[in-house]
Formats: structure tokens, C-alpha cells, sequence
């Protein structure tokens, strides 16, 4: 199973330099994908912050926050609630301060180990610290042989 966060599902709405990739990832997956409660937060933010620098029009920030609601509606991404032992988990690891794992990411982290999937991102931190605490975690074209595979 796998579990994206936020940087992993963005390319698949924006064109990106991972768009093929995630793309390709998500037509092959047999299985929703999860994303947390968090993803619709800050996909909200991240197309705002788009509109405000003009990286992207009214027009089509509204396409793409609609066909996410309307891809989670359809279950091709399934919210999992992010309950007291993901806080629990996220905040262990940021106690050991053997990485730079920032609040959210710890949050998507901890989620992803608990709901036993493989984490996807785009984000190097969040590698590192998956690798670090021993999460299995891919990042989209990452390696050549096998799309989508660190390792």
C-alpha cells in the first residue's frame, strides 16, 4: 500500500518535473492511495501560494482543488485520520533530533508507518528521515531501472 504526501500528489495536478512519474505510479497502483487529513490542508495552501505569485490563475488552481475533492470522492486517494499514536510517533522521532524532520512531515511519516504503507514523497528531508528511522519510502523517478524506487 502506499501513502503520498502532499509533494508526491501535487505533481499529479501541476505539471512538474515528477508529474510523468507520479502519474505513472498512480495508474499502476492496484489499490487507493492514502494521503492524510493534512494533504487537503495543504494542497489548499499550496495552490494560494501559487495564485499569490502568480504561478498559477484563479482559473486553474479551482480546476485542480476540484479534481482533487472529486479524486477523493472517487477513492482513488483514501484520507486516514491521524489519531493520538501518530502524534505520539511523530513527536518520538522529533525528540531525537537525528534529523531535520519539520512538524508536518513527521506527521505524514509517523502516518505512513502506522498505516503499514510505503511512504511517496518528493521531499529529500523527508527521505532521509524515512530512511533514518527505518520507513520504506520511494521518491518518483528517482531510479532509472525502477520508477518511482529509492534503493
Amino acid at each position: 500500500m502506499l501513502y503520498f504526501d502532499t509533494s508526491a500528489v501535487l505533481p499529479y495536478y501541476r505539471e512538474e518535473a515528477a508529474s510523468r512519474p507520479v502519474q505513472q505510479m498512480l495508474q499502476a497502483s492496484t489499490r487507493p492511495v492514502l494521503v492524510s487529513h493534512l494533504t487537503r490542508v495543504e494542497v489548499a495552501s499550496a495552490l494560494a501560494r501559487w495564485v499569490r505569485m502568480d504561478e498559477l490563475s484563479e482559473a486553474q488552481a479551482n480546476r485542480i482543488e476540484s479534481a482533487f475533492l472529486e479524486d477523493l470522492r472517487a477513492g482513488r486517494f483514501v484520507r486516514v485520520s491521524l489519531d493520538p499514536e501518530v502524534f505520539e510517533r511523530a513527536c518520538h522521532w522529533l525528540l531525537t533530533r537525528r534529523s531535520s524532520l519539520r512538524t508536518l512531515d513527521a506527521l505524514h511519516l509517523a502516518a505512513a508507518e502506522i498505516c503499514g504503507a510505503e511512504l511517496v514523497t518528493l521531499d529529500r528531508p523527508l527521505v532521509q528521515a524515512a530512511r533514518l528511522f527505518g520507513v520504506t519510502v520511494r521518491c518518483p523517478g528517482e531510479d532509472p531501472a525502477e520508477p518511482g524506487q529509492l534503493d
